[in-house]
């Protein structure tokens, strides 16, 4: 009975390793991976929290110009240039010329024809006193007037031909002399301006040279002509009337008044003195020019 079942029992493994001997059919076995993303998510939630010992001032928010640094500089240069325009146009500058005829007493003995016509330039600066119509005008000028007499000793004999001596005793010979001179005046005005008329008036002092010729010793000789010189400061007065015929033109017409104390010829040379008087002459002129106003009127 027992070697029954030992047969039996080897048997089944006989049969069990032959079935296994045999070659099986592969299976395709397919794996899925699946894959899960966590994200974090963070809520963030004010928190009440009550402090009786906690003091907290509110938060002031303040405005913050961003500024153009090119454009600021713009704007400076532009006031620069607007400052110095209304400096500039405060005051007003011009320029004028003209011609003229003058009158002078201490003259008219020597000469028959009175007049001296002349001609002459000038600068102004003016400026409105506030708002109102006046403006305040300074002016320069200098004139160059023509003879209207001349005295030559060796072309002709004349009045102040002959010998003349200084208070040193020495000889002096006239030679010649004419009125021909340069006189340079400044003028304070005040002008009122209407519409195109600019009526004027003021005082002037101005300056006259006149010039003689002598002969004079050098070396005990009588052979070296020598000038004696006569220089003139006068005060006198003005007025006159300008208008305006285009925005930076105007002509004019002006009278100047004035008188000369003591006409005396001088040289630093010679202690003598020709003409030395006590007398005092008139001189008038009239002048008519035309002005330029360079500045904005």
């Amino acid at each position: 009975m027992f070697l029954k079942k030992i047969l039996f029992l080897f048997s089944l493994i006989i049969i069990n390793f032959s079935f296994a001997q045999k070659k099986r059919k592969i299976d395709t076995v397919y794996v899925y991976e699946k894959v899960i993303v966590y994200d974090t998510v963070y809520l963030e939630k004010s928190l009440n929290l009550k402090s009786k010992s906690l003091i907290t001032h509110p938060l002031i928010v303040s405005e913050r110009e961003i500024k153009n640094v090119y454009k600021e500089d713009l704007d400076k240069q532009k006031s620069r240039k607007k400052i110095k325009r209304k400096i500039f146009n405060t005051f007003q500058f011009g320029v004028e010329a003209g011609i003229g005829f003058k009158d002078s007493d201490w003259t008219a003995v020597a000469s028959q024809k009175k007049q001296q016509f002349g001609e002459n330039l000038g600068v102004w600066i003016s400026k409105r006193l506030f708002t109102s119509p006046l403006s305040l005008l300074l002016s320069a000028h200098a004139y160059h007037w023509n003879s209207s007499f001349d005295l030559d000793a060796n072309k002709e004999d004349t009045f102040l031909n002959g010998f003349y001596f200084t208070k040193d005793q020495q000889p002096l010979l006239f030679q010649r002399f004419n009125n021909k001179h340069f006189e340079y005046a400044l003028q304070l005005k005040i002008a009122y301006e209407w519409k195109n008329i600019r009526p004027f008036a003021g005082i002037l002092v101005n300056h006259n040279t006149y010039k003689m010729q002598f002969l004079v010793p050098e070396n005990n000789v009588l052979n070296k002509l020598d000038d004696f010189k006569s220089r003139q400061t006068n005060i006198g007065f003005s007025f006159g009337l300008q208008y305006r015929i285009l925005k930076h033109f105007l002509v004019f017409a002006e009278y100047q008044h004035y008188k000369i104390k003591n006409i005396s010829l001088k040289n630093n040379s010679f202690d003598f003195d020709i003409f030395k008087t006590n007398n005092t002459f008139v001189e008038s002129k009239i002048n008519f020019g035309i002005s330029y106003a360079i500045s904005k009127i």
